[in-house]
């Protein structure tokens, strides 16, 4: 099994672009996006799929990385670089970044772990505050 995360990615993005943002299996059913990213090392574009919230003003998205103690790549690069773009559906869609805080961090995080309470284990196991990333831009 491979460990590199774009390699590791690539069935999922496929999947998603194949059927116009739909993934089947423990996805089926939950709102995905694709996430483009620029690495910090080496300048590399990155494709990302991440679980996401949609709401009116936009999305978001959230570093759990699956309850590591650590954020993931993704959110490093976008506190760097926060203009991005996104694949949601069918569409392509150029985006800003923040990071939620405060009571609006606390409001879209319990929305989440209300409709998937496996958020609120990553939490536990990461023992860290997950980040909240909201993207906007609709």
């Amino acid at each position: 099994m491979t460990t590199d995360p774009a390699s590791r990615n690539t069935p999922y993005v496929e999947e998603f672009r194949a059927n116009a943002g739909k993934l089947g299996g423990n996805f089926e059913g939950v709102p995905v996006l694709l996430l483009h990213t620029t690495s910090a090392a080496g300048g590399d574009p990155r494709v990302t799929p991440l679980t996401c919230l949609p709401f009116a003003e936009g999305w978001a998205i959230f570093a759990s990385k699956g309850g590591a103690p650590t954020e993931p790549a993704w959110y490093l690069e976008l506190v760097a670089d926060p203009q991005v773009t996104i694949e949601f559906g069918p569409d392509t869609i150029e985006v800003r970044a923040r990071v939620a805080t405060g009571s609006e961090r606390d409001d879209i995080w319990s929305r989440q772990t209300e409709l998937m309470p496996a958020f609120a284990g990553y939490a536990q196991a990461a023992n860290r505050t997950i980040p909240v990333v909201v993207l906007e831009g609709r």
